[in-house]
């Protein structure tokens, strides 16, 4: 019996949809210099040609993966802990159980935090003096956050820039960890927040 249109365009969803989300992880270990569209087509499990249906190129796919990569959500969820009305120690916490969670739980997530940190990095080397890693909206929110941490005497003194790359660049360390190996002891939030918080006497 023949498909019905409505089931043969679920179809192709499901199939575009399997294809980003095992580009995204493949991306991310392999890199975009790094990556052909055979090898990729035979780690989806696709013909290439099929590869082909739904991206005309390499380069068109991975401007869809960039969509996705930018995920809008993290970063409200970031702007709005930056202004509640909590300590900066509390906000660091929150925001570091949270992405340790997640890390732990999702290795999607684990593979946009990887490339969403090369495609930043690939950034900053075409406009190196722009800085444009710090521009972004990621580093702005976790700078105020920062800020007010060194004013309330609670986060170490320092380069609230530099600082937040420390924090970031731990994360993107572990992301890394949860793509490439089979076993790792995923920090906790107390050691993740040792980038930043003034240690207890």
């Amino acid at each position: 019996m023949p498909k019905s249109p409505k089931r043969c365009e679920e179809l192709r969803i499901e199939m575009r949809n399997k294809i980003i989300h095992e580009s995204i992880r493949y991306f991310a270990k392999n890199g975009f210099s790094g990556t052909k569209i055979s090898d990729l087509a035979k780690h989806i499990g696709i013909g290439q040609g099929t590869l082909y249906v739904y991206f005309e190129s390499k380069e068109m796919l991975f401007q869809e993966i960039y969509k996705i990569i930018n995920r809008e959500e993290d970063i409200e969820q970031l702007k709005i802990l930056t202004f509640l009305p909590l300590s900066a120690k509390d906000k660091i916490h929150k925001l570091s159980k949270r992405v340790l969670r997640q890390l732990e739980e999702d290795e999607s997530f684990a593979a946009v935090v990887a490339l969403n940190t090369q495609a930043l990095l690939e950034q900053d080397k075409e406009c190196s003096a722009d800085g444009t890693t710090y521009q972004t909206k990621l580093y702005q929110y976790m700078v105020k956050i920062i800020e007010q941490g060194q004013m309330e005497g609670s986060v170490v003194n320092g380069n609230p820039l530099k600082l937040a790359d420390y924090y970031w660049g731990v994360v993107y360390l572990y992301a890394l960890k949860k793509l490439f190996t089979t076993k790792y002891e995923l920090i906790n939030s107390d050691d993740l927040e040792r980038t930043l918080l003034k240690l207890a006497k």
